[in-house]
């Protein structure tokens, strides 16, 4: 390696270094934030070296433990069996558009095209859900929505097939007598772990951040996710703060700390993903690569 390819490599480190730090001090902040005195942050603002440190907001959400632990079983549950299904219907989708003997396969690519473009608006969503599929205050209200379907994922994992599951292995297996579910299940999703990945870890990002479907379709409390009841949680201390004037006890409510458990909410609802990612980066580098030219 060349002196001048050496200084550009230390360039380029140098370079994902400080974007890497532009990351991950935002975080750091937030972790810092939901641990430092409610005081503190109103006197002096928001600091990576606070003056006081506090864990009342942690008590805070301690005292609502029993709900999130609830909550967050319900999450786990949405998370773990609505990527699963989503990744089975958008990869059992996504092989018949790869193949190019497939009848009808440009028309059938069209309309999950088209559904990237163009959707049925919220009302109609609304109607669908609710009085055909009868999911309103169900467990699935929380998955279903989330199924059908995402049609960006569905043309990412048709590049992929096309690209990268080479069509003589897939004429082996068909002289071998196998099946076409037989070659999908033995042969094709094996050698697609990279994408699976990739859009499984999508699937799970979405579920778990997934607020909006428990807004619309649920009002029983006790199938809330964990979104939901922190995102309840927020709009109390906002009502109580915002609505505690005269009384001593009201004046103790307004005393409570909006603006660090707003931060340890987020932290509670972050940590687990942060997590589970290293365990996908291997194969989401891979995938977030398809289609990549090697020069």
């Amino acid at each position: 390696m060349t002196h001048e390819n050496k200084l550009w490599q230390w360039f380029g480190h140098l370079i994902l270094l400080v974007v890497t730090v532009g990351c991950l001090l935002p975080f750091v902040l937030l972790i810092v934030s939901s641990f430092t005195d409610e005081q503190t942050i109103i006197s002096n603002g928001y600091s990576f070296f606070p003056q006081k440190l506090s864990l009342v907001a942690y008590q805070y959400l301690l005292d609502q433990s029993s709900e999130l632990l609830r909550a967050y079983g319900i999450t786990i549950f949405v998370t773990v069996v609505g990527t699963t299904i989503s990744l089975a219907i958008t990869s059992m989708l996504a092989y018949p558009l790869s193949r190019r003997d497939v009848p009808l396969r440009n028309p059938l690519a069209f309309f999950v095209f088209f559904t990237m473009l163009f959707n049925g608006g919220l009302v109609p969503t609304y109607l669908i859900y609710t009085q055909y599929l009868d999911i309103k205050n169900t467990i699935w209200a929380l998955i279903i929505p989330g199924l059908l379907m995402n049609g960006f994922n569905v043309m990412l994992m048709r590049t992929f097939f096309m690209t990268s599951i080479p069509v003589p292995v897939l004429e082996s297996a068909h002289i071998d007598g196998a099946s076409e579910f037989r070659t999908f299940r033995s042969i094709v999703l094996p050698l697609s772990l990279p994408i699976l990945a990739t859009i499984g870890l999508f699937q799970t990002i979405g579920y778990w951040n997934d607020w909006f479907n428990g807004l619309v379709y649920l009002t029983d409390p006790k199938l809330f996710s964990i979104q939901n009841i922190l995102n309840r949680i927020l709009t109390d201390i906002q009502f109580l703060s915002n609505n505690s004037l005269g009384s001593n006890a009201s004046q103790g409510m307004a005393q409570m700390p909006s603006g660090t458990v707003r931060m340890a909410i987020a932290v509670v609802g972050v940590i687990p993903i942060l997590v589970a990612y290293p365990f996908f980066q291997k194969y989401f580098v891979k995938g977030i690569t398809i289609g990549a030219v090697k020069g």
